[in-house]
């Protein structure tokens, strides 16, 4: 089947990809969205149980993890390293949230680092509106489209390739997945009070669109809402509340100003549970080569005292 006929045709150069539409959201790429937020109205007909409710915030924290961790720390910022099948695996499980490949997920994060709140910039809310940052960018020709330019040190593995080409498999396995599981719990264990119905809407929905918007938060409120520990030319913000929502994503500024590290709390007060699965993984021999916060950054955060509406320099 033709790539085309699943989504955009990919972009290999970043002249491409800078004349792509950015402002217009199609139809259909704002449909899938929008067929998975209808999945949550059926709880409405499905009710809910305590064993729904168990997986769904099992396979949002595990989703969240593969997000943040690999999509993020691993295939955007390559803060650490692992074997090719761990790296496959939790590409599978990123895939699952339904935010397309980790090609286009680290191509997009890539771009955004290089431009941030800048013109260019897709998803910033100083320029677009934080409607806009939150979900819209990525329903335009632009934000829908795989910029191959920007992730050449992936594009050479095959494994990714094909998966970046059917992203919607994890999702629909999933998918099919969690409703066997309800469908099964439903014969074998009906003190449980589940079924297939009603796990599909609660662990594959509803923990998909809980995902889709704690995930959407970083593009919109974390530039937005926070304090500022470094100039970073941007309005990057760091955020506690956001770090909860999203395993430790929520040190934004931390992370603008030093994004080769695989910890976003550089403090022990700034929680990050992905930094602390991580190292759990590296105990266990599956990552190695995790990298940490230089002294350096850490004498420029004593150095600098950023408030809120602080100029936007550039930190050299």
């Amino acid at each position: 089947m033709p790539l085309h006929l699943l989504g955009p045709r990919p972009v290999h150069s970043h002249e491409a990809y800078a004349a792509l539409d950015d402002r217009r959201v199609l139809p259909m790429a704002a449909l899938p969205i929008l067929l998975i937020h209808l999945i949550v109205v059926g709880v409405v007909w499905t009710g809910v149980s305590w064993a729904a409710v168990g997986v769904c915030a099992a396979l949002f924290f595990v989703r969240m993890f593969a997000i943040t961790g690999f999509y993020h720390r691993y295939f955007s910022h390559r803060t650490f390293r692992t074997h090719r099948v761990t790296q496959f695996v939790f590409a599978w499980i990123g895939a699952s949230s339904a935010q397309r490949g980790p090609m286009w997920w680290s191509g997009h994060h890539r771009h955004h680092h290089r431009h941030s709140d800048e013109d260019p910039d897709m998803h910033s809310p100083t320029l677009r509106g934080v409607l806009w940052s939150h979900m819209a960018w990525f329903m335009t020709e632009q934000g829908r489209s795989t910029n191959w330019a920007a992730v050449p040190d992936w594009a050479k593995q095959p494994e990714l390739r094909w998966l970046e080409r059917w992203h919607v498999v994890p999702v629909l396995t999933l998918g099919a997945a969690v409703y066997a599981l309800g469908a099964t719990l439903q014969a074998w264990a009906p003190g449980l009070g589940t079924s297939g119905a009603q796990m599909f809407v609660w662990g594959f929905g509803v923990s998909t669109v809980a995902l889709y918007h704690a995930t959407f938060t970083i593009n919109s409120l974390a530039h937005v809402y926070g304090s500022r520990r470094f100039a970073t030319g941007d309005d990057s913000r760091n955020n506690f509340w956001l770090a909860l929502l999203t395993l430790g994503e929520g040190w934004h500024n931390n992370h603008h100003y030093y994004p080769g590290a695989a910890r976003q709390g550089f403090y022990w007060w700034e929680i990050d549970p992905t930094y602390y699965t991580l190292r759990l993984m590296e105990k266990l021999g599956l990552v190695w080569n995790v990298r940490g916060v230089p002294a350096r950054v850490y004498e420029a955060a004593q150095a600098q005292g950023v408030a809120d509406d602080a100029p936007r320099d550039r930190a050299a």
